[in-house]
């Protein structure tokens, strides 16, 4: 393949567009590379500690607005921050125009998704003349159904004609449209969604997510210090690792992407010349450190039930887990022995209703021994590399109790592609960090 047939798309955060400066550093990104074609813009982020996002000012802005309160003075404070950037990047362009008609919408009555999508929008037509791209509307292609949800199969027709009509494009994040022509929003964080329906639909050799990290961390730097960036994902780890705490990319952004087989790369736009993490579907990359991420959570409870010869009823299992379905609970895993059964759930979800689904639980299944366990953690060891290495899951433990630090629960599943323990929240941690010093040496 010719260099100039790569097609790229990059998204860039809100922070990597807080101001003319960032501006400037995404614009010299973009055209260092023939390649990268087509743009997705966030609204402006914060600019420093303190500062206020463009889309909570808009959203303020409605909220005002639904009260019959005034809102002219935060509007104008946003047009001042466009303005502003119009000015530092010698842009010859007005906003006035569509501020008018923001007004006069929010005077009417407008929707919340809409108030919101304006940031999106503005910065993306700033974006599209700083670097002499056509701008495209996400409106025009990008549709949700009469049941307000995302329609991918329309999407992804009418993108794929409209774009690879135009040579460059800048098209905004975080919103598309409704049949009725009205404003729909992805949920917040939504503009890295935009991204990769739009990689799905020009079939983009690679989707790039500029933001103001170098990519993945092997484990939350709050909790550990300066830990080792992460060079490969695949998107089992990447779900596995999103989906216990650990959050640089929207989950919802890599489906798109992940079925049409169009590797991610998460890049620093303050940086540009880290390589970032790579997030692929497959891969033969030898990790050094053998596991790739650490991730969890607190806020989880423990239903213990004991009866013996459990393991000898018919439909034990299957009374203790309706149990919980008659109460619309959902649970993460069921660690369980011979006579033993546990069933770990998000806190928040019972909170109020454990002594409601103690008797419950007694009701349908008798046990010998019923009690609920609250202040739970759960830490994740991910790695695609664990099952070609002997001993990693004794490695895990050795550190942990090492640490004296007892271990409330173990569950590995089959793939050997994570080990999930258990923890009280007070251990919560001292536990990752023990973990990720007997692996990670340096």
């Amino acid at each position: 393949m010719k260099e100039s047939d790569c097609i790229k798309v990059v998204k860039f955060g809100g922070s990597s567009l807080a101001d003319a400066a960032q501006f400037k550093k995404a614009a010299e990104i973009i055209l260092s590379d023939p390649a990268r074609r087509y743009v997705v813009p966030s609204a402006p982020g914060k600019r420093f500690s303190g500062d206020a996002k463009v889309t909570d000012m808009l959203i303020e802005c409605q909220k005002s607005a639904s009260c019959g309160k005034d809102f002219a003075d935060i509007l104008k404070k946003i047009k001042d921050r466009f303005d502003e950037i119009i000015k530092d990047l010698a842009l010859d362009l007005t906003l006035d125009r569509e501020f008018e008609i923001i007004y006069k919408n929010l005077e009417k009555g407008c929707t919340v998704d809409y108030a919101a999508s304006r940031g999106e929008y503005l910065n993306a037509i700033l974006l599209a003349e700083y670097l002499g791209f056509e701008f495209i509307d996400a409106a025009e292609i990008i549709f949700f159904g009469p049941d307000k949800t995302f329609n991918s199969d329309r999407t992804n027709l009418f993108m794929a004609e409209r774009l690879l009509s135009a040579r460059y494009a800048v098209i905004p994040g975080f919103y598309g449209s409704l049949p009725c022509g009205e404003i729909k929003t992805f949920s917040r964080g939504g503009s890295d969604i935009t991204g990769a329906v739009v990689a799905r639909a020009v079939m983009a050799d690679l989707y790039e997510n500029w933001k103001d990290v170098s990519g993945f961390l092997m484990c939350d730097p709050k909790i550990v210090e300066n830990p080792h960036p992460i060079g490969t994902i695949t998107y089992r780890e990447l779900r596995e690792l999103s989906y216990m705490g650990a959050t640089v990319l929207h989950e919802d952004s890599v489906f798109p992407v992940k079925i049409a087989g169009i590797p991610i790369n998460i890049r620093n736009t303050n940086a540009p010349e880290d390589p970032g993490t790579f997030i692929v579907s497959e891969t033969t990359a030898v990790n050094p450190e053998v596991i790739t991420g650490i991730a969890g959570k607190k806020g989880f409870s423990v239903v213990h039930l004991e009866k013996d010869m459990m393991n000898q009823e018919v439909g034990f299992g299957m009374k203790v887990l309706q149990a919980f379905y008659d109460m619309n609970i959902c649970f993460e895993h069921l660690p369980s022995g011979i006579d033993t059964m546990s069933v770990i759930v998000d806190s928040s979800l019972i909170k109020g209703k454990e002594t409601f689904l103690l008797n419950k639980l007694s009701r349908m299944v008798n046990p010998d021994n019923i009690s609920i366990e609250p202040s739970m953690a759960l830490i994740a060891v991910v790695g695609r590399g664990m099952v070609n290495y002997p001993g990693t899951a004794s490695r895990v433990f050795s550190a942990i109790a090492k640490a004296g630090i007892n271990i409330k629960m173990i569950d590995q599943g089959s793939s050997e592609l994570n080990i999930v323990i258990g923890v009280a929240e007070s251990d919560f941690e001292e536990a990752i960090r023990a973990v990720y010093k007997v692996f990670c040496k340096s």
